[in-house]
């Protein structure tokens, strides 16, 4: 497997019911929708109007390759209210889909489960012009804090979360920008440090969030992790 630093060098649960997103774009352009059931109700007030995204996740591959399992599948809602213009507020339902992968790695002279993948998608909707993604105008560094708030992990909380560097790598069929930021924990009593790699992009009208973090002590895991990257799949 190549090293991380020469593959940087190189780059220097039942499904919600949905409407079309492209369709509610062209709507949105003309400042109407059509009048369906859902979308009646929306218009009336009744009902919230429901996207879905569709499950981003790393190859069946690259999971064998660099050895990580799957330890979580999940599919939640998460729902808003938003301005639509007029001063009328409407109500959205979002489905996220959150993917988690783990392995056990050697560290403080015993087998933990300190390397950790995970993925999120969710709807980039947008109607009558408006955005509706609680995600859409965080940064990676603010992506990184929310993400680790919705896993679990043997690194328990990581604290003082500092960027160290961007590259670039090809994943689902264009160049995307990658940050890695590295943060401090605490194992057993002692505090290591924690490198954690993260992008984000839009892909097929999903927000995209793929993150990847390990013991920054442990080199070989940054390669490991850019490959699941590189392998992702979506829709899966």
């Amino acid at each position: 497997m190549a090293s991380s630093s020469n593959r940087r060098d190189s780059h220097d649960s039942n499904r919600l019911p949905t409407r079309s997103r492209r369709s509610l774009l062209a709507a949105g352009a003309t400042g109407t929708l059509a009048l369906t059931a859902g979308c009646l109700d929306f218009a009336l007030g009744n009902g919230p109007l429901e996207f879905s995204g569709d499950r981003v996740a790393p190859s069946d591959g690259a999971l064998e390759e660099t050895g990580y399992t799957e330890e979580s599948v999940e599919e939640r809602s998460i729902e808003e209210s938003a301005e639509i213009g007029l001063g009328i507020e409407r109500e959205f339902k979002a489905g996220i889909w959150q993917s988690t992968y783990v392995k056990d790695v050697s560290i403080l002279g015993g087998e933990r489960e300190a390397a950790l993948f995970t993925t999120l998608s969710i709807p980039a909707v947008e109607v009558a012009g408006r955005s509706f993604n609680p995600l859409e105008d965080l940064s990676n560094g603010e992506l990184v804090e929310r993400l680790l708030g919705e896993v679990d992990s043997e690194a328990g909380q990581i604290e003082g979360i500092e960027h160290e560097e961007s590259f670039g790598l090809d994943i689902l069929g264009d160049g995307r920008d990658v940050d890695t930021f590295i943060g401090q924990s605490t194992y057993d009593g002692e505090e290591i440090d924690v490198e954690l790699t993260l992008t984000s992009f839009v892909h097929e009208d999903d927000l995209l969030v793929l993150l990847g973090t390990h013991p920054e002590v442990l080199a070989e895991e940054s390669a490991n992790v850019e490959v699941l990257l590189e392998s992702a799949e979506h829709p899966v």
